[in-house]
């Protein structure tokens, strides 16, 4: 167990007779999970705006653990935890600049579920299923939609776009959420990702150590350490998510090796406030988890209400930027519609500069300067290895590439003549009849390949 003392997560009443057994096996938290009115009135009694929203055609999928469940205080209905999961009737509202696909994934996928939009690292998209569903979900075009999952064949052909596509040396597996897959199938895809010669680097995103911290099992742990390099990012929003239960899912992986980071969603009502920022990001250093990324909400449809101004985002990076150790400040991002990629925002610390002097202010509004150097000498690249033989060829593309092995990077307008050639495109709709979803990635089944 991990040596920082955080509080247990005290069980809802409905769970009190549940046996440890049964409460510590994720797959019975899975089994269990609460999605209609008549489950959550078992446990807390709903808003007119939960129940009008739980009761809508088309919504968004819905299903929380009982673990997660038993961290809302049933009293409040502004509850930071229940505003993530519980629906309201904000979410059937819609708002200017809502976007199906916000971050243009499928534009950037040359074959299903693989995005590639950084030239040396991609997005493999291994599962639609999560062990609870967020409200703001980035993803909720296909995630929760279990005829949406990716087929095995959709499986083989983005390890061979990964096999043929050298340049690449870094894989993010998420979906959905890789940690509700079936063990098996888990494995054999980090498996088979290491045995690509050129991919150094694999990645894990996950909210499963949040909303099912029972799932990090010490067999689970000693899987993923034979996989190594293997790093993990988390998604914690509110340092009430922060209980005993997740201090001891991650000291089991850090200790199996596996570096963790946490990526937030700045969230109104929830965290946008500094202080609870300043709480949350010191609380995750405590278990050994460094803040990555903070946020900024996507344009996603149903998660209107959740968006805040970006000017209180870089308020907030601005309330823990020397008023907290360094390591604890996420980089502070937004996610370009239209597939632009992260781009970080802060606060302006540089306040004017010249050939020979730049002024700086600091945390506090200390206003000093920093002499430029009369002489320098840069870096001569005519001379230098790394440049002389980089990695990666900025803006290299081609489709031979996929087709006949050479290394290349394919673009999306290149995307339909990869099609007429016969690689397929990304397809993400189970009604798309160019793919057939299989559904092997299903939690409600988790033993079988």
């Amino acid at each position: 167990m991990s040596p920082v003392k955080f509080k247990a997560n005290q069980r809802a009443p409905l769970y009190r007779d549940v046996p440890d057994e049964k409460w510590n096996d994720w797959r019975w938290q899975l089994s269990n999970r609460l999605n209609t009115v008549e489950d959550f009135e078992k446990v807390l009694p709903l808003t007119e705006s939960e129940r009008k929203a739980l009761n809508a055609q088309g919504l968004f999928r819905v299903d929380i653990t009982p673990y997660f469940i038993s961290l809302i205080n049933p009293e409040d209905p502004h509850d930071p935890i229940r505003l993530q999961v519980v629906p309201r009737a904000e979410e059937i509202v819609p708002f200017t600049g809502m976007m199906e696909d916000s971050l243009a994934e499928d534009r950037h996928s040359p074959v299903p579920g693989l995005v590639h939009r950084y030239p040396d690292r991609v997005l493999m998209l291994v599962t639609t299923q999560c062990a609870s569903y967020c409200r703001y979900c980035t993803r909720s075009r296909i995630v929760g939609d279990p005829g949406a999952t990716f087929s095995r064949a959709e499986f083989e052909m983005q390890l061979e776009y990964l096999r043929r596509t050298p340049q690449v040396r870094d894989v993010l597996l998420s979906g959905g959420d890789p940690l509700t897959l079936a063990p098996k199938l888990l494995e054999e895809l980090l498996s088979r990702l290491r045995e690509i010669e050129h991919i150094e680097i694999i990645r894990i995103g996950s909210r499963v150590p949040v909303f099912l911290p029972q799932r990090v099992t010490q067999e689970l742990c000693d899987m993923l350490a034979r996989y190594h390099p293997l790093w993990m990012n988390i998604h914690v929003n509110h340092p009430n998510e922060i209980t005993q239960e997740l201090a001891d899912a991650c000291d089991r992986l850090t200790r199996a090796g596996v570096p963790l980071g946490n990526q937030s969603v700045l969230l109104a009502g929830v965290n946008d406030c500094v202080h609870i920022q300043r709480r949350l990001v010191q609380d995750l250093v405590r278990i050994r988890v460094r803040p990555y990324y903070l946020y900024q909400c996507d344009l996603v449809e149903g998660a209107g209400h959740f968006r805040t101004p970006v000017a209180k985002g870089i308020e907030i990076i601005e309330g823990l930027r020397g008023h907290t150790s360094g390591y604890a400040v996420p980089t502070y991002v937004v996610d370009a519609p239209g597939g632009g990629g992260k781009i970080p925002l802060m606060p302006n610390y540089l306040v004017s500069m010249s050939d020979h002097k730049i002024v700086l202010r600091n945390y506090e509004g200390f206003i000093t300067t920093y002499e430029e150097p009369i002489e320098y000498h840069p870096h001569d690249p005519k001379t230098c290895p790394y440049c002389q033989n980089p990695r990666v060829e900025p803006g290299q593309s081609g489709i031979t590439g996929l087709l006949e092995g050479e290394a290349m990077f394919i673009k999306p307008e290149h995307f339909d003549e990869l099609h007429n050639r016969g690689g397929g495109v990304h397809r993400l709709r189970a009604n798309d009849e160019k793919w057939k979803p299989l559904g092997i990635g299903d939690v409600h089944h988790p033993d079988e390949p």
